[in-house]
């Protein structure tokens, strides 16, 4: 990738867009390759460092960096804006590159970078983005701390980079595990005490509800493993006919004591009992439950999500509603793993396995 160097005016939906001259930059990466401190810094400090202009723009790297992204010569990164050396995705939207698209207001990195450029104080933020191009992308997890430096007159950032991909999938995988084993537990727990209570046909009804939701339990830790493997490529979906009324029954049965639906409606539309489907009712459920999570947790109290089917000529489309509008920021990015609008460790797995298994699994 490159850019040339420019300083004129291009449109921006973020960060500015001008870029230093060549005069301009060859001064910047003089200064800093002659700066003792910075020098000691990045021979000796462990982990992924870089020097950025007040354009944003690559002044110098350390070895750790250049190792990361597979380059033998700094030279190569010089002048170039981080999420165009490391190949982001969206570092191509728009002609200023890094830091102008509509996706960059979101991104932890270029938040960092440009509020430590208009302040004084180092800025830390986590940043979640995708790399390379076609079936060689590939998602990855940065925490970013940006630390402003004055030197010889001139402002630059001293920018750390920590890939903590690894220990955000698993943060987040034992949320999702924990807290969807932890209700089936609970499920389970109630219907064996109906059980011992009821007698006759009604306790012949339970023990299948029970037999059921072993089976779920099942199913639930093989979806686990196959979401504990990066590529998600071990999961084969078990496919059955059924009609769409027990799923949303089982929905409603779910939420009707959930914390996060506390004080709000939940409104199922009606399904003929005719209609059937074929699909992993696992999987679909685990879908739908995400989803009407989501907008339970955007919903005040008092409010209402709804859930309902759309039919069409060929297929039929599960629909969930909330009032509250998504971000026109947050649409753009909230199938892309690791993103989230929340700070918790952990978060950043549902939307994208939400979508992942809606597509590659159910079709």
């Amino acid at each position: 990738m490159a850019f040339d160097i420019y300083k004129e005016r291009i449109p921006t939906f973020f960060a500015p867009s001008e870029r230093a001259t060549n005069d301009e930059l060859k001064h910047d990466i003089e200064i800093i390759s002659q700066n003792p401190i910075i020098d000691g810094v990045m021979q000796t400090t462990g982990g992924l460092l870089a020097v950025l202009n007040e354009h944003r723009q690559i002044v110098s790297v350390n070895d750790a960096l250049l190792k990361m992204l597979g380059c033998d010569d700094a030279k190569s990164l010089l002048g170039l804006r981080p999420g165009e050396a490391i190949d982001c995705i969206y570092a191509e939207e728009m002609p200023g590159g890094c830091g102008t698209s509509k996706f960059c207001s979101t991104c932890g990195a270029a938040i960092a970078i440009v509020t430590a450029l208009n302040g004084q104080t180092p800025q830390e933020r986590t940043c979640a983005l995708t790399i390379g191009k076609g079936e060689s992308k590939k998602d990855l997890h940065f925490s970013v701390r940006s630390v402003p430096l004055l030197i010889s007159k001139r402002k630059y950032i001293l920018l750390f980079l920590q890939d903590i991909t690894q220990q955000h999938q698993w943060a987040a995988l034992q949320r999702i595990f924990f807290h969807d084993l932890s209700n089936l537990v609970m499920g389970l727990i109630g219907v064996c005490e109906m059980i011992e209570l009821e007698k006759g046909d009604n306790r012949e009804n339970l023990i299948n509800r029970l037999h059921k939701m072993a089976l779920r339990f099942s199913e639930e830790i093989a979806i686990q493993k196959a979401l504990s493997q990066s590529d998600f490529s071990e999961y084969s979906p078990n496919l059955h006919t059924f009609s769409p009324a027990n799923i949303f029954n089982e929905i409603k049965s779910f939420f009707e004591r959930h914390p996060v639906a506390t004080n709000k409606k939940l409104t199922i539309a009606d399904i003929e009992p005719e209609l059937m489907i074929t699909t992993d009712p696992s999987i679909l459920l685990r879908i739908l439950t995400n989803m009407l999570t989501n907008a339970f947790e955007a919903t005040a109290d008092g409010g209402e999500v709804k859930l309902y089917l759309e039919k069409k000529d060929k297929y039929i489309s599960f629909c969930v509603w909330n009032k509250s509008a998504i971000p026109d920021d947050v649409t753009h990015r909230i199938f892309q793993r690791h993103f989230s609008t929340k700070n918790e460790p952990g978060r950043g797995l549902g939307t994208f396995s939400m979508k992942f298994f809606g597509e590659k699994c159910l079709n």
